[in-house]
């Protein structure tokens, strides 16, 4: 049951409320270029966002405590006390800010969780342009991404959650605009595998196999990668096995692993395609996660 304090959400004065969408990032590619002295990876890629994902409702509070109540299909699966991210982040912004109030916060969590599709950076992200609107917070977008930055490296570019080219750790963002992408059906499916993302980078092989060129969507087709795709395969061999079958679809035009797995992506040229995928794959597969969605455009 939600806590006592959403029972009585619709009682109080709209603008004390708010919610949030934390859109599924995808890495419609992702080049690892080396490790760096502080330990993190060098990377490039491009990322997409869908246009669903996880739900963050919230409410100011007067008591000064940040609260979280989870819900949704993998509500179960995470944690409500100081270790989740959107209490992480609520505690993060309160302090910069110097925040005396509170906030009582729902997560539906509708993405799987350690899936590579950004869930928790998403739902940090959104954390903090929620509670940025309850407590009526102005703060430059460089200053927000900083402070993101200490939260998680893909949360700053969560942030905005449009397509960007993203490099270094994540620190270094560019609006990036493929009006080809703009709105294109998008297949999300996780074969019900959990991965560590930091076991999947300490088994990148090293090679640098080169820079990402994203230009148009051929190159991005063509030239594009995931470098971290045989260290998740080997931790996760059914993720080739998603990987075929992809790419099998009719009317797909692009499919791979997104960020460290296990979720891979589709796209495709038409929605009738995609629902048609989606649906043959559902009958096949009756165990794995499918999402049908699109890439968000704005």
């Amino acid at each position: 049951m939600p806590p006592p304090e959403f029972e009585m959400i619709q009682n109080i004065n709209i603008d004390m409320q708010a919610t949030e969408i934390a859109y599924a990032k995808i890495n419609l590619a992702l080049h690892v270029r080396s490790r760096r002295p502080d330990g993190y990876h060098a990377l490039e890629s491009l990322f997409v966002f869908a246009q669903d994902g996880d739900r963050l409702d919230g409410r100011v509070t007067e008591s000064g405590a940040v609260t979280l109540h989870t819900d949704g299909p993998f509500g179960t699966e995470i944690t409500e006390d100081a270790d989740n991210l959107v209490v992480k982040a609520a505690a993060a912004l309160r302090s910069y800010l110097g925040e005396s109030r509170g906030a009582a916060l729902r997560l539906t969590k509708n993405l799987p969780v350690a899936s590579g599709i950004g869930g928790g950076s998403a739902d940090t992200a959104a954390t903090l342009r929620l509670l940025m609107r309850l407590w009526d917070a102005k703060i430059e977008r460089a200053k927000l991404e900083e402070l993101a930055l200490t939260i998680g490296s893909d949360v700053p570019a969560c942030l905005a959650s449009t397509t960007r080219l993203v490099r270094g750790r994540g620190e270094l963002l560019e609006d990036h605009d493929l009006p080809e992408l703009a709105g294109a059906p998008l297949l999300l499916v996780n074969p019900g595998v959990a991965l560590s993302t930091g076991r999947v980078f300490a088994g990148w092989d090293g090679m640098d196999r080169g820079a990402l060129v994203a230009d148009n969507l051929k190159e991005l087709c063509v030239g594009g990668r995931n470098d971290l795709e045989p260290a998740a395969r080997r931790e996760a061999p059914v993720i080739a096995d998603v990987l075929t079958r992809l790419a099998q679809c009719q009317g797909q035009f692009l499919s791979r692993m997104s960020g460290s797995g296990a979720t891979c992506f589709a796209l495709f040229e038409t929605e009738d395609t995609m629902r048609a995928a989606a649906q043959a794959l559902r009958a096949e597969y009756p165990i794995w996660w499918i999402m049908e969605t699109r890439i968000r455009t704005a």
